[in-house]
């Protein structure tokens, strides 16, 4: 992966989406420290874009059998409030 400073990258961005595109993500740093990382389209809806949301997931989550519950014959019990 290809390193960049922000300035380098914003003036030669043509570049750097090229490189993306045929070599690979593209790191940018900006003040020395690692920002962000350039992504082609294709691996950014690899990475997630079939990722199915927390809704999808407890949709179809597997069934199993019925929870059964029995209560206890003990009487209640009483609270000093």
């Amino acid at each position: 992966m290809h390193t960049w400073q922000l300035q380098e990258a914003k003036s030669r961005f043509s570049e750097v989406v090229d490189l993306t595109l045929t070599e690979g993500p593209q790191l940018v740093t900006r003040r020395g420290e690692e920002a962000v990382v350039i992504l082609a389209a294709e691996d950014y809806r690899r990475l997630v874009g079939d990722a199915p949301n927390l809704i999808d997931h407890l949709l179809n989550a597997p069934r199993g059998e019925a929870l059964v519950i029995t209560r206890s014959k003990e009487p209640i019990r009483d609270l000093d409030l």
